[in-house]
């Protein structure tokens, strides 16, 4: 049975599960800000973290421990993202690590630690080691609401999704949590997001799901252009469903990822509209390109420019700014005349001008919508790819100035 939350959400328990969320003061109190996710022997977990070269220290042990062992636990801090912080971190790091490990009678390696929050500040061990035992008895399979709030920094509301479904005759259970609201343009996944499964597939073929799936949803959102240090997203497996282990591509395979993948974009959709200041839900589609990289570079130019997002932010239908980035993408031998603008229903350009059935009143009223649609037709092939975005807001900045206060 599920837990009922706002929306008339039901958030299933995922067998091999356990999940303690505590409010440690790590730097607010008062507010839930420790995770503990423990998993049953021989759970498998895929990950994918970030390609910013100042990762955090809990990425790099992240990274140590999955080589070395199977996860049994996880433990997720905010406040403090325990980046930019040199050799110190990683100290901090593995002794969190090993607290856990001697709560839970684990090895140090069979642990991985998460952190978001502010760069370049040590993590503040005593309310941290302090509140693991606390995590460790507040365990039990139906915290996936608390464990959702837990790992939450600007957002302005927890991010979780679950689902069931029917695979070789077997119910699989899963249900996962997101944070992120800024700092948004995942060059792996997306700052944190965790998803569990009790269904049995391969080590190897998890890795590769957790990968695709990350590069077909959370690959594709951005809020601000930014790389976070701490991007982290992992599928856990417990196996608990029992069904056939899943051990190549086949249509279990393909059930499963696309069940996955689905509630991932639930997610990643949840964050750009928890976007820092977000007014506006927009989608980009590139369509007619020679392949998916070139639609993903022009997609990518039109969802990082200041000047249109804040002209969607004001509804203002200065449209000239996406032409502009486009023509900036960086595609040297692009021809303009043979692309196709239209901003939800409305053709805006072709030819390169305007369109001459175009008329800045319907601009202006699509422009007003809280979810938009910006469609670029290249002419140049068959490739597509979608971006989703959002607007850019003064609430943006204040956040971002008041961010450490």
């Amino acid at each position: 049975m599920g837990i009922e939350i706002k929306g008339n959400k039901v958030l299933y328990p995922v067998a091999g599960v356990g999940l303690g969320a505590v409010a440690a003061g790590i730097r607010k109190t008062g507010r839930l800000d420790l995770l503990l996710v423990t998993l049953r022997e021989g759970t498998r977990v895929g990950a994918v973290f970030t390609r910013n070269r100042f990762c955090a220290a809990p990425v790099q042990i992240c990274r140590e421990h999955l080589s070395q062992n199977l996860p049994r636990a996880l433990i997720i801090n905010t406040g403090c993202a325990n980046a930019g912080t040199g050799q110190a971190g990683r100290a901090d790091a593995l002794q969190t690590c090993a607290e856990v490990a001697a709560q839970l009678g684990l090895s140090t390696q069979a642990v991985l630690p998460f952190s978001t929050g502010v760069i370049l500040e040590r993590l503040p061990m005593k309310p941290l080691l302090e509140g693991i035992p606390l995590a460790v008895g507040q365990l039990r399979a139906d915290a996936w609401e608390e464990a959702a709030r837990a790992i939450m920094t600007t957002d302005t509301f927890p991010k979780s999704a679950s689902r069931q479904m029917t695979l070789q005759g077997r119910r699989v259970t899963l249900t996962g949590i997101s944070k992120g609201a800024g700092m948004i343009r995942p060059n792996m996944a997306t700052l944190l997001s965790f998803i569990a499964t009790d269904a049995c597939i391969s080590a190897p073929l998890l890795q590769q799901l957790t990968r695709d799936v990350a590069d077909q949803t959370f690959n594709r959102i951005t809020v601000d252009g930014d790389t976070s240090t701490n991007d982290s997203f992992l599928v856990v497996a417990t196996g608990e469903a029992g069904n056939e282990e899943i051990a190549r591509v086949d249509e279990a395979y393909e059930q499963l990822f696309e069940a996955v993948s689905a509630l991932a974009l639930e997610l990643a959709h949840a964050i750009i509209r928890d976007g820092e200041g977000a007014t506006k839900f927009i989608t980009v589609q590139v369509e007619g390109g020679r392949d998916e990289a070139e639609c993903l570079q022009v997609a990518y130019a039109i969802s990082h420019s200041p000047l249109v997002k804040t002209a969607f932010f004001a509804s203002d239908p200065n449209l000239g700014r996406i032409l502009a980035a486009i023509g900036y993408a960086g595609i040297m031998d692009l021809n303009v005349e043979g692309i196709l603008l239209y901003l939800d229903e409305v053709l805006v350009s072709e030819d390169g001008g305007r369109a001459s059935s175009y008329r800045e009143e319907e601009g202006q009223r699509v422009m007003a919508r809280p979810e938009i649609t910006v469609r670029v037709v290249l002419g140049r092939g068959t490739a597509t790819a979608r971006v989703w975005t959002c607007d850019l807001s003064h609430e943006y900045v204040s956040i971002n100035a008041d961010y450490r206060s």
